[in-house]
């Protein structure tokens, strides 16, 4: 899976973070991870590490017809 900077994503712990950082071509990533007390922590991780790329639609999505 290739992943983009600044893409949101859904770690297997729980966690959510967006990267803000690829190192060696997607090899690992350093991840602004929002923590329960809505503050938010630095780490690095690994793509085993990711559950999911979580995508955001800032418009509705409107079938033509």
């Amino acid at each position: 899976m290739k992943l983009d900077m600044y893409q949101k994503i859904r770690l297997k712990n729980g966690m959510i973070g967006h990267i803000i950082e690829i190192f060696n071509d997607g090899e690992a990533f350093m991840v602004d991870i929002k923590m329960h007390d809505g503050e938010y922590e630095q780490a690095t991780i690994r793509p085993y590490d990711i559950q999911s790329v979580i995508v955001e639609v800032d418009e509705p999505f409107v079938a033509a017809g």
